[in-house]
């Protein structure tokens, strides 16, 4: 069984210690079960990959009916996490998790936090999510370099989508397209 941390920063996210057993041939992880979250039905499950080379950054996207579960499977991410839901004792807090290599990490990320990463080096992560994909009304983005939220995302000169160039900075978000209790 893993060991789940609760975020000290942003209510509701949490870092799980994945357990990797090894011997001469390789090793064995679990890297994700439904029951270690029970606050989430999972009934539309949808498993994601996403391969990445170094230097990019991908985000900052918020979902209103999906969260996410991540687990870097090659290679070394900084996850980077911001708590925009106007409701949450939280609100506006940063976080990043440095996530891949041998740390063996995964991360939960709930509705309305905003989330992205910068790889560190190629990478390849894996998602989990909740709901199934639906882009044209659930996928979000604010700026990946929005300066109120100050994130060292450990890279110089970032690849960055068009798609993500295009994300407005917070101020500029209307507030009913913000996450909602």
């Amino acid at each position: 069984m893993p060991i789940i941390e609760n975020s000290t920063l942003i209510q509701g996210v949490q870092i799980v210690h994945l357990q990797a057993f090894g011997d001469t041939r390789g090793r064995f992880m679990e890297s994700f079960r439904k029951e270690w979250f029970p606050q989430r039905s999972w009934v539309r499950l949808q498993c994601n990959r996403s391969d990445s080379a170094k230097g990019v950054v991908r985000g900052l996207h918020y979902h209103h009916k999906q969260i996410d579960y991540w687990y870097v499977v090659a290679g070394k991410i900084r996850a980077a996490m911001v708590d925009i839901r106007p409701f949450s004792p939280t609100y506006l807090a940063a976080q990043t998790v440095d996530m891949g290599a041998d740390n063996n990490l995964g991360l939960f990320i709930p509705i309305g936090v905003a989330h992205g990463f910068a790889t560190l080096s190629d990478a390849t992560l894996t998602y989990v999510v909740d709901n199934y994909y639906d882009g044209g009304r659930d996928e979000n983005g604010v700026a990946w370099n929005d300066p109120t939220f100050n994130i060292d995302w450990g890279i110089e000169n970032p690849i960055v989508s068009a798609r993500d160039q295009q994300n407005k900075m917070l101020k500029d978000i209307p507030a009913d397209e913000l996450p909602k209790e």
